[in-house]
């Protein structure tokens, strides 16, 4: 198994966006990098390929085309990471996969079931039912600051198990890309 090194916040950013409408994440298996591509720049990415990529180019370091490709220059560098991900997928970059809905539900429904406010305990567990859950059990937190922290707590140490289990399955075993100690940059009587 190999040790690599991850922003498991930025990572749980990814699962959690469930709609994936707009972006789509990708894991670098070689850097740890956590890759956020648009859809916009990933659907030109595929219609490059459909369209003009030769097959027998695949084994070469640079992708070529048939024919001449005119994309914006600002895009170029995205759509040159996205055809890398397409091309190279199974070897350096992994779809970062949506969370599961159920494992959601779960974990709403745990942290309620441990809580000591029977009223609050009662309103929450009745949210659990119907559409706009998340948001709504959000919602109902917000009167109570302290709670919502020991949610966001609970949901994050759930959603790292969750994705040291994803990361296992491409034999990887994840640690942490920050350390405390990396994350302040200025320490005390430096200017």
């Amino acid at each position: 198994m190999k040790t690599l090194k991850i922003d498991f916040d930025e990572l749980q950013k990814a699962m959690e966006d469930t709609v994936r409408d707009a972006f789509d994440y990708f894991l670098d298996t070689e850097t740890g990098e956590i890759l956020i591509l648009s859809e916009d720049i990933l659907r030109r990415a595929r219609g490059l390929l459909s369209e003009g990529f030769d097959e027998d180019m695949a084994d070469y370091e640079e992708v070529e085309f048939d024919v001449p490709v005119e994309v914006p220059e600002w895009m170029e560098d995205e759509i040159e990471l996205a055809l890398d991900i397409f091309l190279y997928e199974k070897d350096r970059y992994a779809r970062i996969p949506e969370r599961v809905t159920e494992n959601g539900y779960k974990t709403m429904k745990g942290f309620t079931e441990k809580l000591e406010n029977l009223p609050l305990k009662q309103e929450l567990l009745s949210l659990l039912d119907g559409p706009g859950v998340f948001r709504k059990f959000k919602d109902a937190l917000d009167p109570y600051p302290k709670l919502k922290k020991l949610w966001y707590g609970f949901n994050a140490k759930v959603a790292r198990d969750e994705m040291k289990e994803w990361l296992r399955t491409l034999s990887i075993e994840g640690v942490p890309r920050y350390s405390k100690k990396e994350e302040t940059p200025f320490r005390a009587g430096s200017p």
